[in-house]
């Protein structure tokens, strides 16, 4: 069966599906309010260019650039995964003074690029907070199963490509 699904089908669906996943990230964060912590803006701009890779090769159908976007993609889900991991952990063990550094939108304002940036990896904010759950995960540790998904989706495509083997017969 999954012979079958085509390889332009499943990046169209990776696309959409990213594109309701950063749709309610916005949704949270404008109409309940949340703030995003820098972690959380990382994890949003790695889910975009799955998106965006996705999107791109499913519109080409050309088989070079979807062999490209599962390189990026498993190169971003990988990001993505270990950003939210080291988010769930600090929501999970906190450290005793809150060490994630300041909010995002300061950090650029007041710091040159070259600085801020290295910040905003660092996390900022208060990454330890937990303000939403469902079914008992943040969105973190949801985040965290999207990118693992995308990471094994492109595993399965890249196993794909590889030519048939012989079958084994006996000596």
């Amino acid at each position: 069966m999954l012979r079958s699904l085509s390889v332009r089908r499943t990046l169209a669906v990776i696309c959409a599906g990213t594109v309701a996943m950063l749709g309610y990230g916005l949704y949270l964060q404008h109409g309940l309010g949340l703030e995003p912590c820098p972690m959380c803006i990382v994890q949003r701009y790695a889910m975009v260019l799955v998106a965006l890779c996705a999107g791109l090769s499913a519109a080409t159908g050309r088989r070079s650039a979807e062999r490209a976007a599962a390189l990026l993609m498993l190169a971003s889900g990988g990001f993505g995964a270990f950003v939210a991991a080291r988010q769930s952990w600090l929501q999970w063990y906190p450290p005793e003074v809150v060490s994630c550094g300041r909010d995002f939108y300061g950090m650029i304002e007041t710091f040159p690029l070259q600085r801020a940036i290295p910040m905003i990896f660092k996390g900022g904010g208060d990454c330890t907070k937990v303000e939403w759950t469902f079914l008992g995960g943040s969105i973190a540790n949801w985040s965290f199963l999207y990118f693992c998904a995308i990471v094994l989706v492109c595993v399965w495509l890249g196993l794909r490509w590889l030519p048939p083997r012989p079958p084994l017969t006996p000596a």
